[in-house]
C-alpha cells in the first residue's frame, strides 16, 4: 500500500520590499553548473556570505576570536528562476525569529533590478561558545545587529 500523495506547498516568491538589508552577490565562473546555471549549493554559500558578511560589519561577529560563533541547524531554499555568470546578483536578508541562543534568518536571492525574489530561504543558526560548543545566549552588540534586520 502506498501513501496518500500530499500536495507540496511552494511559496510565491518574495517581493524585494520585504528586506531589510541588501549585499552585492558577484556570481563567478565557477559557480556554474553542466547545466549552465547557478548550482543550487552556491545559493547557500550566497546565504551565508550575506549573513556572516552583515553580522562581521555590524561589529557583531569576530570569525578568528570571538566568544561566540554561529551554527547552522537548519536551512531550506525555494528556486524560481535561474541565473548564471557573469550576472551581479543582491541578497536580501531578514530576520524572523530571534531567541535566547538562535536565529532565523530569511534570505532572498534578487537580480539588479528585479523586484522578486528569484530564490529564497531559510537558515537557522545556534551561537555557541566557541570552545565548549555549547548553546549560549547572543551577546549584546548580536541581538543590536538582528534586532535591526526585523520587519516589525
Amino acid at each position: 500500500m502506498t501513501a496518500p500523495e500530499q500536495k507540496v506547498l511552494r511559496p510565491e516568491p518574495a517581493a524585494r520590499a520585504a528586506f531589510r538589508h541588501f549585499s552585492p552577490m558577484q556570481t563567478r565562473w565557477s559557480d556554474n553548473d553542466r547545466y549552465g546555471h547557478i548550482n543550487n549549493v552556491v545559493y547557500y554559500a550566497y546565504f551565508d556570505t550575506a549573513v556572516n558578511d552583515y553580522l562581521i560589519a555590524q561589529g557583531a561577529l569576530d570569525i578568528d576570536h570571538g566568544a561566540v560563533i554561529g551554527l547552522v541547524v537548519e536551512s531550506g531554499c525555494h528556486y524560481f528562476a535561474a541565473a548564471a555568470f557573469p550576472e551581479a546578483l543582491q541578497a536580501g536578508m531578514r530576520v524572523v525569529h530571534i531567541g535566547t541562543s538562535s536565529v532565523r534568518y530569511e534570505i532572498a536571492i534578487f537580480r539588479n533590478g528585479s523586484d522578486l525574489a528569484m530564490a529564497q530561504g531559510h537558515f537557522v543558526h545556534v551561537y555557541v561558545d566557541r570552545v565548549m560548543r555549547q548553546p549560549t545566549p547572543l551577546p549584546d552588540a548580536l541581538r543590536i545587529a538582528v534586532t535591526a534586520l526585523c520587519n516589525n
